[in-house]
């Protein structure tokens, strides 16, 4: 398990229609409106996010979907995984939580099925569960190029 397994997964997921970007990219600001504001309720919040990072969070919710549209709407495994790959490092080193990811996705994906049509959740979430799904292969492969990172210094 590692990034050549992550790449050649990524390469599965089909380009999603332009109706279902449009839709994504139309409910942005829902979508990130309901997550922040479901994030933001956990208990364990700070937990997760470490301390002071809850801005940090809500700005990565907008980041991410910006970058998961353009990802719909251009689909590249490469870009896809190393940008994966550079937020679990960036936000980790930055004391996030590996749960934080499995507990953000959950809740994507309930935002998503709620908030989107029928049509645009079942093309879209293929992305979401193959992000989930990864998460300790990201983990493992993020801890190898931290630790390689580190042993440079």
């Amino acid at each position: 398990m590692d990034k050549k397994m992550l790449l050649s997964s990524a390469k599965l997921l089909n380009q999603v229609s332009e109706n279902a970007v449009n839709e994504y990219a139309q409910k942005s600001e829902q979508l990130i409106a309901k997550m922040n504001a479901l994030m933001l309720d956990r208990a364990d919040i700070d937990n997760l996010v470490g301390e002071d990072n809850r801005n940090m969070m809500t700005d990565n919710h907008s980041n991410h979907v910006r970058f998961i549209a353009s990802i719909l709407k251009n689909n590249n495994s490469v870009v896809l995984v190393e940008t994966v790959l550079w937020v679990f490092r960036a936000y980790r080193s930055h004391g996030f939580k590996t749960n934080y990811w499995a507990a953000q996705l959950n809740f994507w994906i309930l935002v998503l099925k709620e908030i989107l049509t029928a049509e645009s959740y079942k093309e879209i979430y293929p992305y979401y569960e193959w992000m989930q799904i990864n998460i300790p292969i990201f983990v493992k492969v993020s801890n190898e190029n931290l630790e390689a990172s580190n042993s440079m210094h």
